[in-house]
């Protein structure tokens, strides 16, 4: 099972990225799908989790302002994020049934 993620960079407050997580040997659509993060000196929390009847969920922190998504035909969850905040900086991972990707640092700067 191999997770990537991309589409973080640099973005200035109240900006939008779109994040995105492809999957090799592993069916998205089969399985839950969570968006974590990690801030600098800080624990990997919970952001959005998608579930395979499309339910979504989301932390308090980011609910209204970021969406998460899945391709099944492109096996690719994303996670949309808009009205960005400087506490939204962070290294973001894509999560499904104990795999990590590797990450994508997301910073919220002017």
């Amino acid at each position: 099972v191999q997770l990537v993620e991309s589409g973080g960079g640099l973005v200035q407050p109240g900006g939008s990225l779109r994040l995105s997580c492809a999957a090799s040997g592993i069916t998205f659509s089969d399985h839950p799908v969570a968006w974590h993060r990690q801030a600098p000196g800080k624990g990997r929390y919970w952001v959005a989790s998608i579930f395979t009847d499309g339910r979504t969920n989301y932390a308090d922190s980011v609910k209204g302002r970021f969406i998460i998504s899945r391709d099944n035909a492109g096996n690719t969850v994303y996670l949309q994020m808009n009205n960005l905040k400087p506490e939204d900086t962070a290294v973001y991972y894509c999560v499904s049934l104990d795999n990590w990707g590797q990450g994508t640092q997301v910073t919220v700067s002017s």
